[in-house]
Protein backbone atom coordinates (compact mmCIF):
# COMPACT_ATOMS: atom_id res chain seq x y z
CA UNK A 1 0.00 0.00 0.00
CA UNK A 2 1.12 3.69 -0.60
CA UNK A 3 -0.23 6.85 -0.07
CA UNK A 4 -1.45 8.70 -3.03
CA UNK A 5 -2.00 12.44 -3.24
CA UNK A 6 -4.87 13.55 -6.58
CA UNK A 7 -6.10 16.57 -6.90
CA UNK A 8 -9.36 17.97 -5.72
CA UNK A 9 -12.15 18.77 -8.12
CA UNK A 10 -13.09 21.83 -6.09
CA UNK A 11 -11.60 23.29 -3.89
CA UNK A 12 -14.12 24.73 -1.26
CA UNK A 13 -12.91 28.64 -0.47
CA UNK A 14 -14.01 28.06 3.14
CA UNK A 15 -11.16 25.22 3.37
CA UNK A 16 -8.45 27.46 1.91
CA UNK A 17 -9.54 29.84 4.28
CA UNK A 18 -10.03 28.59 7.09
CA UNK A 19 -6.63 25.81 6.94
CA UNK A 20 -3.74 28.08 8.39
CA UNK A 21 -6.03 28.79 11.91
CA UNK A 22 -6.68 24.99 11.90
CA UNK A 23 -3.06 24.72 11.35
CA UNK A 24 -2.53 27.26 14.79
CA UNK A 25 -4.61 25.49 16.60
CA UNK A 26 -2.93 22.06 15.92
CA UNK A 27 0.64 23.76 16.51
CA UNK A 28 -1.00 24.96 20.03
CA UNK A 29 -2.68 21.80 21.10
CA UNK A 30 0.93 19.97 20.03
CA UNK A 31 2.78 22.67 21.77
CA UNK A 32 0.30 21.99 25.29
CA UNK A 33 1.88 18.10 24.65
CA UNK A 34 5.39 19.18 24.68
CA UNK A 35 4.92 21.72 27.59
CA UNK A 36 2.84 18.93 30.10
CA UNK A 37 5.94 16.74 29.09
CA UNK A 38 8.32 19.51 30.75
CA UNK A 39 6.45 19.72 33.92
CA UNK A 40 4.38 23.37 32.99
CA UNK A 41 0.92 23.64 33.04
CA UNK A 42 -0.52 23.95 29.66
CA UNK A 43 -2.88 26.21 30.56
CA UNK A 44 -0.46 28.88 32.29
CA UNK A 45 1.85 28.50 29.16
CA UNK A 46 -1.16 29.67 26.70
CA UNK A 47 -1.81 32.79 29.02
CA UNK A 48 2.32 33.49 29.06
CA UNK A 49 2.43 33.01 25.79
CA UNK A 50 -0.94 34.64 24.11
CA UNK A 51 -2.66 36.58 26.86
CA UNK A 52 0.09 37.96 28.64
CA UNK A 53 1.72 40.22 26.11
CA UNK A 54 -1.83 42.26 25.12
CA UNK A 55 -2.87 42.87 28.63
CA UNK A 56 0.16 45.59 28.99
CA UNK A 57 1.13 48.72 26.80
CA UNK A 58 4.61 48.00 26.61
CA UNK A 59 4.48 44.78 25.83
CA UNK A 60 2.15 45.67 22.88
CA UNK A 61 4.24 47.82 21.86
CA UNK A 62 7.03 45.01 21.87
CA UNK A 63 4.49 42.99 19.68
CA UNK A 64 3.95 45.91 17.06
CA UNK A 65 8.01 46.65 17.51
CA UNK A 66 8.67 42.89 16.58
CA UNK A 67 5.82 42.22 13.69
CA UNK A 68 6.98 45.21 11.85
CA UNK A 69 10.09 43.98 10.29
CA UNK A 70 8.58 40.92 9.81
CA UNK A 71 5.75 42.10 7.98
CA UNK A 72 7.85 43.94 5.82
CA UNK A 73 10.03 41.37 4.91
CA UNK A 74 7.23 39.02 4.28
CA UNK A 75 5.72 41.28 1.79
CA UNK A 76 8.48 41.52 0.21
CA UNK A 77 8.99 37.70 -0.31
CA UNK A 78 5.51 37.32 -1.53
CA UNK A 79 6.16 39.08 -4.93
CA UNK A 80 8.89 35.84 -5.19
CA UNK A 81 6.81 33.04 -3.79
CA UNK A 82 3.96 33.96 -5.57
CA UNK A 83 6.88 34.03 -8.95
CA UNK A 84 8.07 30.14 -8.04
CA UNK A 85 11.30 32.41 -7.16
CA UNK A 86 12.74 31.29 -3.84
CA UNK A 87 14.57 33.89 -2.22
CA UNK A 88 15.89 32.57 1.10
CA UNK A 89 18.01 34.83 2.11
CA UNK A 90 16.37 37.82 2.97
CA UNK A 91 18.12 37.77 6.06
CA UNK A 92 21.48 38.29 4.30
CA UNK A 93 19.41 41.50 2.80
CA UNK A 94 17.89 42.83 6.27
CA UNK A 95 21.59 42.92 7.33
CA UNK A 96 23.00 44.61 4.27
CA UNK A 97 20.55 47.10 4.08
CA UNK A 98 21.37 47.92 7.76
CA UNK A 99 24.44 48.29 7.23
CA UNK A 100 24.78 50.57 4.43
CA UNK A 101 22.07 52.63 6.10
CA UNK A 102 23.60 52.24 9.32
CA UNK A 103 26.94 53.27 7.59
CA UNK A 104 25.45 56.49 6.77
CA UNK A 105 23.69 57.26 10.09
CA UNK A 106 27.46 57.39 11.60
CA UNK A 107 29.07 59.24 8.72
CA UNK A 108 27.06 62.10 9.33
CA UNK A 109 27.60 61.88 12.91
CA UNK A 110 27.76 65.37 14.75
CA UNK A 111 26.91 67.01 11.37
CA UNK A 112 25.09 70.26 11.83
CA UNK A 113 22.98 72.42 9.83
CA UNK A 114 20.03 71.04 7.84
CA UNK A 115 19.93 67.02 8.81
CA UNK A 116 16.31 66.50 8.12
CA UNK A 117 18.03 64.35 4.64
CA UNK A 118 19.61 61.94 6.90
CA UNK A 119 16.96 59.99 7.62
CA UNK A 120 15.22 59.28 4.16
CA UNK A 121 18.87 59.15 2.52
CA UNK A 122 19.65 56.44 4.88
CA UNK A 123 16.25 54.68 3.67
CA UNK A 124 17.38 54.72 0.25
CA UNK A 125 20.63 53.92 0.97
CA UNK A 126 19.48 50.18 3.08
CA UNK A 127 16.63 49.68 0.27
CA UNK A 128 19.22 50.25 -2.61
CA UNK A 129 21.74 47.60 -1.10
CA UNK A 130 18.92 45.47 -0.15
CA UNK A 131 17.76 44.96 -4.13
CA UNK A 132 21.28 45.09 -5.09
CA UNK A 133 22.44 42.11 -3.06
CA UNK A 134 19.07 40.19 -3.77
CA UNK A 135 20.28 40.98 -7.88
CA UNK A 136 23.05 38.26 -7.13
CA UNK A 137 21.11 35.31 -6.57
CA UNK A 138 18.64 36.65 -9.51
CA UNK A 139 21.37 37.06 -11.91
CA UNK A 140 23.56 34.07 -11.26
CA UNK A 141 19.72 32.07 -11.80
CA UNK A 142 18.88 33.78 -14.98
CA UNK A 143 22.27 33.88 -16.71
CA UNK A 144 24.08 30.75 -15.19
CA UNK A 145 21.07 28.67 -14.42
CA UNK A 146 22.41 28.69 -10.41
CA UNK A 147 19.79 27.74 -7.84
CA UNK A 148 18.63 30.81 -5.87
CA UNK A 149 18.17 28.52 -3.03
CA UNK A 150 21.72 28.00 -2.15
CA UNK A 151 23.38 31.12 -3.39
CA UNK A 152 20.60 33.32 -1.28
CA UNK A 153 20.92 31.53 1.23
CA UNK A 154 24.90 31.64 1.56
CA UNK A 155 24.93 35.13 1.16
CA UNK A 156 23.55 35.29 4.64
CA UNK A 157 26.63 34.09 5.86
CA UNK A 158 28.69 37.03 3.96
CA UNK A 159 26.85 39.66 4.82
CA UNK A 160 26.57 38.82 8.53
CA UNK A 161 30.45 38.54 8.65
CA UNK A 162 30.76 41.95 6.33
CA UNK A 163 28.81 43.52 9.22
CA UNK A 164 30.51 41.69 12.11
CA UNK A 165 34.12 43.11 10.46
CA UNK A 166 32.40 46.66 9.82
CA UNK A 167 31.55 47.25 13.23
CA UNK A 168 34.42 45.49 15.02
CA UNK A 169 36.92 47.57 12.89
CA UNK A 170 36.53 50.51 10.68
CA UNK A 171 32.88 51.89 12.20
CA UNK A 172 33.59 51.18 15.94
CA UNK A 173 32.73 53.83 18.10
CA UNK A 174 36.44 54.93 18.94
CA UNK A 175 35.34 55.98 22.19
CA UNK A 176 33.88 53.07 22.77
CA UNK A 177 36.31 51.24 25.39
CA UNK A 178 36.60 48.89 22.74
CA UNK A 179 33.03 47.69 22.65
CA UNK A 180 32.25 46.02 19.19
CA UNK A 181 29.44 49.13 18.49
CA UNK A 182 29.36 52.13 16.29
CA UNK A 183 28.45 55.73 18.04
CA UNK A 184 25.19 56.06 18.76
CA UNK A 185 23.35 58.00 15.50
CA UNK A 186 22.40 61.30 16.13
CA UNK A 187 18.27 62.28 16.74
CA UNK A 188 18.34 62.93 12.98
CA UNK A 189 19.47 59.83 11.78
CA UNK A 190 16.70 58.01 13.53
CA UNK A 191 12.66 57.32 13.32
CA UNK A 192 10.85 59.89 16.06
CA UNK A 193 8.87 58.16 19.09
CA UNK A 194 4.79 57.87 17.96
CA UNK A 195 4.45 58.47 21.88
CA UNK A 196 6.71 60.31 24.21
CA UNK A 197 7.91 57.81 26.73
CA UNK A 198 7.21 55.05 24.86
CA UNK A 199 9.33 52.71 22.66
CA UNK A 200 6.74 52.33 19.44
CA UNK A 201 8.94 54.23 16.71
CA UNK A 202 7.18 55.93 13.85
CA UNK A 203 9.54 52.66 11.42
CA UNK A 204 6.40 50.70 12.41
CA UNK A 205 4.13 52.79 9.63
CA UNK A 206 6.72 51.96 6.89
CA UNK A 207 5.58 48.61 7.22
CA UNK A 208 1.82 49.20 7.37
CA UNK A 209 2.49 51.42 4.20
CA UNK A 210 4.17 48.79 2.85
CA UNK A 211 1.35 46.15 2.82
CA UNK A 212 -1.21 49.00 1.62
CA UNK A 213 1.09 49.13 -1.56
CA UNK A 214 2.12 45.08 -2.10
CA UNK A 215 -2.06 44.50 -1.68
CA UNK A 216 -3.27 47.14 -4.41
CA UNK A 217 0.08 45.84 -6.84
CA UNK A 218 -0.65 42.56 -6.67
CA UNK A 219 -4.47 43.10 -7.20
CA UNK A 220 -4.69 45.94 -9.41
CA UNK A 221 -1.86 46.00 -11.59
CA UNK A 222 0.01 44.16 -14.79
CA UNK A 223 3.02 43.61 -12.93
CA UNK A 224 0.68 41.69 -10.15
CA UNK A 225 -1.33 39.94 -12.33
CA UNK A 226 2.22 38.66 -14.04
CA UNK A 227 3.24 37.47 -10.67
CA UNK A 228 -0.03 35.68 -10.57
CA UNK A 229 0.09 33.95 -14.00
CA UNK A 230 3.98 32.94 -13.57
CA UNK A 231 3.48 31.37 -10.72
CA UNK A 232 0.05 29.98 -11.23
CA UNK A 233 1.42 28.37 -14.75
CA UNK A 234 4.47 29.37 -16.51
CA UNK A 235 4.02 27.91 -19.30
CA UNK A 236 0.83 30.01 -19.62
CA UNK A 237 2.81 32.85 -18.80
CA UNK A 238 5.11 32.11 -22.21
CA UNK A 239 2.38 31.32 -24.37
CA UNK A 240 0.83 35.18 -22.87
CA UNK A 241 4.16 36.25 -23.62
CA UNK A 242 5.40 37.49 -20.05
CA UNK A 243 9.39 37.58 -19.63
CA UNK A 244 10.15 35.07 -16.81
CA UNK A 245 13.72 36.72 -16.59
CA UNK A 246 12.46 40.14 -16.49
CA UNK A 247 9.86 39.15 -13.30
CA UNK A 248 12.39 37.14 -11.82
CA UNK A 249 14.75 40.06 -11.61
CA UNK A 250 11.69 42.25 -10.08
CA UNK A 251 10.50 39.81 -7.82
CA UNK A 252 13.91 39.31 -6.46
CA UNK A 253 13.80 43.36 -6.35
CA UNK A 254 10.95 43.45 -4.53
CA UNK A 255 12.28 41.44 -2.35
CA UNK A 256 15.07 42.59 -1.45
CA UNK A 257 14.50 45.87 -1.30
CA UNK A 258 11.72 45.17 1.50
CA UNK A 259 14.87 43.26 3.06
CA UNK A 260 17.01 46.16 2.94
CA UNK A 261 14.63 48.50 3.80
CA UNK A 262 13.65 46.48 6.73
CA UNK A 263 16.79 46.39 7.99
CA UNK A 264 17.31 50.12 8.37
CA UNK A 265 14.51 50.35 9.82
CA UNK A 266 15.68 48.56 13.12
CA UNK A 267 19.21 50.74 12.93
CA UNK A 268 17.51 53.59 13.07
CA UNK A 269 14.51 53.13 15.23
CA UNK A 270 15.08 50.33 17.80
CA UNK A 271 18.89 50.06 17.64
CA UNK A 272 19.89 53.49 17.29
CA UNK A 273 23.80 52.24 16.31
CA UNK A 274 25.19 49.39 14.27
CA UNK A 275 26.31 46.15 15.94
CA UNK A 276 28.11 43.26 15.23
CA UNK A 277 24.22 41.31 15.03
CA UNK A 278 21.43 42.98 13.98
CA UNK A 279 18.87 40.68 12.63
CA UNK A 280 17.76 38.31 15.13
CA UNK A 281 16.28 35.73 12.67
CA UNK A 282 13.89 38.06 10.95
CA UNK A 283 14.72 36.59 7.54
CA UNK A 284 13.73 33.21 8.49
CA UNK A 285 11.16 33.57 10.74
CA UNK A 286 9.75 36.12 7.75
CA UNK A 287 9.47 32.68 5.28
CA UNK A 288 7.05 31.45 7.84
CA UNK A 289 5.37 34.93 8.01
CA UNK A 290 4.65 34.87 4.72
CA UNK A 291 3.10 31.49 4.22
CA UNK A 292 0.82 31.49 7.10
CA UNK A 293 -0.36 34.43 5.64
CA UNK A 294 -0.82 32.58 2.50
CA UNK A 295 1.12 34.92 0.36
CA UNK A 296 -1.45 37.95 0.62
CA UNK A 297 -0.37 41.39 2.06
CA UNK A 298 -3.25 41.61 4.92
CA UNK A 299 -2.73 38.29 6.20
CA UNK A 300 0.86 38.44 5.93
CA UNK A 301 -0.06 41.64 8.56
CA UNK A 302 -1.91 39.20 10.71
CA UNK A 303 0.56 36.58 10.95
CA UNK A 304 3.49 38.76 11.78
CA UNK A 305 1.32 39.75 14.83
CA UNK A 306 0.68 36.12 15.64
CA UNK A 307 4.44 35.22 15.08
CA UNK A 308 5.70 38.35 16.92
CA UNK A 309 3.23 37.49 19.81
CA UNK A 310 4.64 33.87 20.41
CA UNK A 311 7.78 35.52 20.63
CA UNK A 312 7.00 38.17 23.52
CA UNK A 313 5.33 35.33 25.48
CA UNK A 314 8.47 33.28 24.69
CA UNK A 315 10.63 35.46 26.33
CA UNK A 316 8.07 35.97 29.16
CA UNK A 317 7.74 31.89 29.40
CA UNK A 318 11.35 31.77 29.85
CA UNK A 319 11.41 34.28 32.36
CA UNK A 320 8.29 32.82 34.57
CA UNK A 321 8.01 29.48 33.52
CA UNK A 322 11.34 28.63 33.05
CA UNK A 323 10.50 27.28 29.94
CA UNK A 324 13.37 27.55 27.10
CA UNK A 325 13.17 29.70 24.19
CA UNK A 326 14.00 27.08 21.94
CA UNK A 327 10.65 25.79 22.35
CA UNK A 328 9.12 28.96 20.85
CA UNK A 329 11.39 28.64 17.44
CA UNK A 330 10.32 24.97 17.90
CA UNK A 331 6.50 25.89 17.49
CA UNK A 332 7.11 28.19 15.09
CA UNK A 333 8.76 25.64 12.14
CA UNK A 334 5.78 23.23 13.28
CA UNK A 335 3.58 25.70 12.98
CA UNK A 336 4.78 26.06 9.20
CA UNK A 337 4.57 22.35 8.41
CA UNK A 338 1.37 22.18 9.61
CA UNK A 339 0.71 25.39 7.74
CA UNK A 340 2.09 23.96 4.15
CA UNK A 341 0.72 20.17 5.56
CA UNK A 342 -2.95 21.94 5.56
CA UNK A 343 -2.40 23.87 2.08
CA UNK A 344 -1.58 20.50 0.48
CA UNK A 345 -5.10 18.76 2.19
CA UNK A 346 -7.08 21.37 0.85
CA UNK A 347 -6.09 20.93 -2.65
CA UNK A 348 -5.72 17.41 -2.51
CA UNK A 349 -7.07 14.22 -1.75
CA UNK A 350 -4.98 11.34 0.51
CA UNK A 351 -6.11 7.87 -0.77
CA UNK A 352 -4.13 4.78 0.16
CA UNK A 353 -3.87 2.96 -3.38
CA UNK A 354 -2.47 -0.99 -3.61
CA UNK A 355 1.42 -1.29 -5.21
CA UNK A 356 4.91 -0.42 -4.14
CA UNK A 357 7.28 2.30 -3.71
Amino acid sequence: MRLDLSPRAHRSPWLAALSPVIAFVAAIAIGGVGVSLLGVSPAAAFLTYFVTPLSEVWSLQEVALKAAPLALIATGLAFCYRADQWNIGAEGQFTVGGLAGGWLGVATHGAEGFTLWILPAMLLAGTLAGLAYAMIPALLKVKLGVSEILTSLMLVYVAELLLDYMARGPLRDPAGYNFPQSVSFDQAARFPYLMEGDTLHAGVLISLAAVVVAALVLARTLFGFEIRVVGASPRAARFAGFSGVRLTLAAFAVSGGAAGLAGVTEVAGRLGQLQPTIAPGYGFTAIIVAFLGRLSPPGILVAALVIALTVIGGEAAQIDLKLPFDLTRAFQGLLLGLVLGADVLSRYRVRLVPGGA
